[in-house]
């Protein structure tokens, strides 16, 4: 049992958005976690997908020969830092924009590695 990974980090999208979808596909086999986010309309499993691709070519690639059979292991998504705006409010206050970033992390195990 060999962990393969992919991490997307930094991001330019909130965690928060992404996590309902990693929450979906996670314990799923690889192909049904894409034809899962496939049908998903939201610029947050785009990304997902993106990460989850990755993780299934990083596993061809340390020679698993199924990747069909690959099974999703971990799915996280954890905040990454922000970028920090200033927008001006009445009474000459200033309200802080927060740009959020997120850190995607995807892992299949692949049990002909071990």
């Amino acid at each position: 049992m060999a962990l393969v990974r992919a991490i997307h980090r930094h991001a330019r999208i909130s965690a928060t958005k992404v996590r309902p979808f990693a929450d979906l596909i996670r314990g799923m086999t690889a192909e049904e976690g894409l034809e899962a986010l496939a049908y998903v309309p939201n610029r947050g499993a785009r990304f997902l997908e993106q990460v989850l691709k990755s993780a299934i070519a990083n596993a061809e690639d340390r020679g698993v020969r199924s990747p069909d059979r690959l099974k999703i292991a971990e799915c996280r998504v954890d905040g990454g830092p922000m970028f920090r705006r200033i927008r001006p409010r009445a009474r000459g206050m200033a309200f802080t924009i927060r740009r959020r970033t997120a850190h995607i992390h995807v892992a299949v195990d692949a049990p002909e590695l071990g």
